[in-house]
């Protein structure tokens, strides 16, 4: 079987969720075709066994031929061998077609988050985003995964009827008229299930976010007393998606009643049929058992049908939901402009320059407006910034050129060295991941772990200080042509801090670093500093300069001297 995932995954269309879904088909056509033929050849073998059994007893039995009733007999073992050769193979490629649908769609919809970027929380929820890559990436797997054994339903149902006319007429018709009458009297029960299964979607989605963001904001909310308030709401909303799922189960009950209600009927009339028939001599006893047989065996493919629409359906509404996420547009246009690196970076609301190879520190009286110029610097909010003689917003590559580094990232889950390391990173990098972690201190922390370590969800093992050590060396390691630090000592003692301001520098040579800091310890060690009030740089010097010479910025950097640490 082929690996997966597979490296590109492609473009899909998203211009709707039934193209969504054909985009998918396309994409694995071979596995698909494979699966589909694997499923017609299971599903005729099962067939063309209540032919075989009537011809036996018609032509063994009856006429007591023990050479005819071992003769058919053998055709029969070789019909069930097939079909458990075709239905063994038939499962395997239906279950890769699965995982490639939902690993494709996770390619795409990882790739759609990444190219946003800071665009994805403004207009999706974190709930709706988690929904779709858990819950929506498994409908669209088993609209994948029904291809086979719906292609062979449809075909085994044609060919069941096409036997039945060439035996008798009427019982033929019967089949022939009941089939697309069984089907036309399930397709109102299909709308009501669609539109209930997507509001309960909907509202799945929704809940998932709350518990998001009441998991992360626990420690604030019991701060503040606010604890039972959002647990009670998130009960309310519970309530909500139990009642949505209650009417999606009642919707799917009724639908899955009339696969067995509507095909046991048509059975029913078919072996009535078939036995007045019998009676009057107009078929044989054989062809009655094959009759009966025929009629048992359409229950299997109608209410594969049945199981196809439902599949199909729950597919469409969690492909609706993935077209959503990817055709959402970043608020940052795609640039052109490659200007050429080393590159000067000109902040133009505040008046910030930061010239290429130095380390420039902002400390700002409001730490918001440091944070907002950050923002700015890297691109991730409104303004005029200039980077290399030409506006940012027209850069090509400004993501993989400016790196903003704030408190709120996370690490990653999984082995320690592949959450450090850049995502292009090979084997041999191991020195540049080690000067690194020198460079933000974070050592010591490796020695007691070790590379090989799991770090667990956001890296929770790790304290505040840790992490943001190894936050640090991440993007250390990353090596960007700029890079933009916010507060990056803010939560680690002050021997720690003074190690990290010593060998930023260094680590940092030739390359253009901004730190966004009222620390003295890494504002002294900085090339340049740019004190910001009021959103607009109202002095400039080295740190020593500005102690002396701006009571202003003494008073900012004395406040924070003082005060306490985390």
């Amino acid at each position: 079987m082929k690996s997966l995932p597979e490296k590109d995954p492609g473009s899909p269309d998203r211009r709707s969720p039934a193209r969504y879904l054909l985009w998918l088909l396309r994409a694995q056509w071979r596995s698909a075709a494979v699966a589909a033929a694997l499923g017609v050849t299971w599903m005729l073998s099962q067939a063309l066994m209540p032919a075989v059994i009537g011809r036996a007893v018609d032509e063994g039995l009856a006429a007591k031929d023990e050479r005819a009733l071992l003769a058919w007999s053998a055709a029969l073992l070789g019909l069930g061998a097939v079909q458990a050769a075709s239905g063994v193979m038939r499962h395997r490629f239906a279950v890769y077609n699965w995982l490639a649908a939902a690993y494709r769609t996770v390619q795409v919809v990882t790739r759609q988050a990444t190219r946003l970027g800071g665009t994805l929380p403004k207009r999706l929820g974190a709930g709706e985003v988690v929904s779709v890559g858990i819950t929506d990436v498994a409908h669209v797997g088993e609209a994948l995964d029904i291809v086979a054994r719906g292609s062979g339903a449809v075909v085994g149902i044609v060919v069941v009827a096409g036997i039945l006319l060439a035996t008798s007429l009427p019982l033929g018709l019967i089949v022939l008229v009941g089939v697309p009458l069984i089907l036309l009297l399930a397709a109102p029960l299909l709308r009501p299930y669609r539109e209930r299964e997507q509001d309960h979607r909907e509202l799945v989605g929704e809940l998932t976010g709350r518990a998001t963001d009441l998991v992360a904001g626990l420690r604030v909310l019991r701060g503040v007393g606010g604890e039972g308030l959002f647990a009670g709401r998130y009960r309310e909303e519970s309530q909500r998606v139990r009642a949505a799922g209650v009417a999606v189960a009642r919707a799917e009950s009724r639908l899955s009643g009339a696969e067995v209600l509507l095909p046991g009927l048509l059975v029913a009339l078919v072996t009535w049929t078939g036995a007045r028939f019998a009676a009057a001599g107009s078929i044989s006893a054989g062809q009655l058992v094959a009759f009966y047989g025929y009629a048992v065996f359409l229950i299997g493919p109608l209410k594969t049908l049945g199981e196809a629409a439902g599949k199909i359906t729950k597919g469409l509404v969690a492909a609706g939901r993935v077209v959503r996420l990817l055709g959402v547009e970043p608020e940052r246009p795609a640039g052109t402009a490659r200007p050429a690196a080393p590159a000067e970076l000109i902040d133009i609301p505040s008046g910030l320059v930061v010239r290429p190879g130095r380390v420039t520190a902002i400390a700002a009286a409001d730490p918001r407006d440091a944070q907002a110029i950050a923002d700015r610097l890297g691109g991730y909010a409104p303004g005029e910034v200039d980077f290399g003689g030409v506006p940012l917003r027209t850069v090509a590559d400004v993501r993989e050129r400016i790196v903003v580094a704030v408190n709120e990232d996370r690490l990653f889950s999984g082995p320690l060295a592949e959450t450090l390391a850049p995502p292009d990173a090979l084997p041999t990098d191991e020195d540049v991941l080690a000067e690194a972690l020198r460079a933000a201190s974070a050592e010591d922390i490796v020695a007691s772990t070790g590379l090989d370590a799991h770090v667990a969800e956001a890296g929770r093992e790790f304290s505040g200080g840790q992490q943001q050590r190894l936050r640090l060396a991440r993007v250390l390691a990353a090596d960007p042509e700029v890079l933009v630090l916010v507060e990056p000592t803010s939560a680690v003692d002050a021997h720690t801090e003074a190690r990290i301001a010593a060998r930023l520098g260094p680590a940092r040579a030739g390359r253009t670093t901004v730190v966004a800091t009222t620390s003295p310890l890494m504002l002294d060690r900085a090339d340049h500093v740019a004190f910001v009030q009021d959103g607009l740089v109202v002095a400039e010097g080295t740190h020593r300069d500005l102690l002396e010479a701006e009571p202003r910025y003494a008073a900012a950097v004395t406040r924070e001297e003082a005060a306490p640490r985390a």
